[in-house]
């Protein structure tokens, strides 16, 4: 009977799936792979291009170099500021506006959509969201990087499709204990929007963690920039500098090692987040798709 279930599971459409799916696995995997042994490896085996999935010749002077940059520290310390203001900031106004707009007996309510699904196609061009951002007042400052780009209109989409599947007698269970929209959203919307709330969220704060377009226009002051940029800056300028070189001590540290190692250094933090998020992902992800 065992035997009869092991092979039907494993029929040859099922093989085909995970042969292609682990093909895809190997494909997006190698890259960190080969990052990690060119970074780790030692000058004369870069150069002679002999790295393939291990390093030769280990050694961590290239991640020395990197952490002892103070560019990487402060821009570190700026994108977690940017990602930790950012996304529940982003979150909460998203969920606030998705919630609106999933009342259908409020004013307007088609027009605000069509409005908000309007700019998902059409939006005002560089110079013009540059002068807006100007006239505010928000160039080169902390909350450039987080105003502009407060809410996706793809993400608020999504969680009013959600927020539309919510069964309607909770919210009427919600009034006859005297609850207004606002109570009703905060303790009861919300709490059951678990999956949706952490994929969006994760969305947002993967987004502002890789977000150096905003940087670019709006950031003057090297010292607000985020990892991002200084990432960009090293990588499309093949320099890092240190005390006036790349080395550590008397011995030279090749250019590839280093960019290999900054890029490591600013992927690994949102590597160990999204293992926590996983169970919500998928979820969350599709749930706002259900209904229209």
């Amino acid at each position: 009977m065992v035997r009869t279930r092991l092979r039907r599971k494993w029929t040859l459409p099922r093989l085909l799936i995970a042969l292609f799916l682990l093909a895809v696995t190997a494909a997006t995997v190698y890259p960190f792979l080969y990052m990690i042994s060119v970074s780790l490896s030692g000058d004369v085996y870069v150069i002679k291009n002999e790295i393939s999935l291990l390093p030769k010749g280990v050694n961590f002077r290239a991640y020395e170099v990197v952490l002892q940059d103070a560019r990487i520290w402060t821009s570190y310390r700026n994108t977690i500021l940017y990602v930790g203001i950012g996304a529940p900031l982003s979150l909460l106004v998203t969920a606030a506006g998705a919630y609106s707009l999933s009342k259908k007996e409020m004013a307007f309510n088609k027009t605000f959509t069509l409005m908000i699904v309007f700019t998902m196609f059409f939006n005002g061009g560089m110079i013009p969201t540059f002068l807006v951002v100007k006239s505010l007042g928000l160039v080169d400052s902390f909350w450039s990087m987080i105003v502009p780009s407060a809410i996706s209109t793809w993400n608020l989409i999504i969680m009013r499709t959600f927020f539309l599947g919510l069964p309607k007698e909770l919210e009427e269970s919600g009034k006859l204990d005297g609850l207004t929209e606002i109570g009703i959203f905060a303790r009861i919307v919300l709490p059951l929007s678990t999956a949706s709330l952490a994929t969006i969220g994760l969305f947002y704060a993967v987004g502002i963690w890789n977000n150096f377009y905003s940087a670019l226009l709006y950031l003057r002051n090297d010292q607000l920039y985020p990892l991002q940029v200084v990432l960009r800056n090293i990588v499309m300028a093949s320099q890092m500098v240190l005390n006036g070189g790349s080395n550590v001590g008397d011995n030279q540290v090749l250019d590839e090692p280093l960019k290999y190692a900054t890029i490591i250094v600013s992927t690994v933090p949102m590597l160990l987040v999204y293992p926590f998020l996983q169970k919500y992902f998928v979820k969350g992800a599709l749930i706002g798709s259900v209904k229209g």
